[in-house]
């Protein structure tokens, strides 16, 4: 997944310090002041099974954990014997580094919970809250192609793919879905890719 870097919140703390960035919310406003939003809803399940591998960032709400990222962002997810998921973050940065965050992730609720946290933090830090932050996924198509993550405030949001371009109906479809959510997608922020 690429963009998914996830993953959220507090998390994103953790990762912005782990690549020595400060880390803070966006300052752009999450929604009209006048429009009221329900709870954020996620999908019904999660087969993580099929959810495991490569996934492309396409578009990410601003954020400053990932503000070194100016191209190529992707996420590899890796079943682990422990239950969780290895969460491989890589992007390329202005100087046309590779970056790259290696986290964890696991299930909140049963074995087909789309409710998340991640982390990044040391392996030693796991017993605090603070260092795991949410990952929803809040849209998933059938095939498990595109799919977008966020949280329960809404601050943060992406949108993979398993491959760096997307059909163009399937974006708009999901864009809409998505506004229909309370999210505001003008927020969004396309993520460049080369080959």
């Amino acid at each position: 997944m690429t963009l998914p870097y996830l993953l959220i919140a507090r998390m994103m703390v953790v990762w912005s310090a782990l690549l020595g960035l400060s880390a803070g919310v966006a300052a752009a406003p999450l929604q009209a002041p006048s429009q009221a939003v329900s709870p954020l809803v996620t999908i019904p399940q999660l087969d993580l099974s099929r959810y495991v591998g490569t996934w492309y960032e396409i578009a990410k709400f601003p954020n400053r954990f990932q503000r070194m990222c100016v191209s190529s962002t992707q996420a590899d997810y890796r079943a682990l014997p422990s239950g969780q998921i290895e969460v491989v973050n890589r992007c390329v940065n202005d100087r046309g580094e590779s970056v790259q965050a290696v986290g964890r992730a696991r299930q909140i609720g049963d074995a087909t919970s789309p409710k998340l946290q991640v982390r990044f933090a040391p392996a030693w830090l796991s017993f605090l809250p603070s260092v795991w932050g949410n990952y929803w996924v809040i849209d998933l198509d059938p095939d498990y192609q595109l799919v977008a993550v966020s949280e329960p405030s809404r601050e943060f949001l992406w949108i993979l793919s398993r491959s760096p371009e997307v059909d163009p109906a399937m974006y708009a479809a999901l864009l809409t879905r998505l506004q229909a959510m309370g999210l505001v997608i003008q927020r969004l922020e396309t993520t460049r890719h080369f080959r």
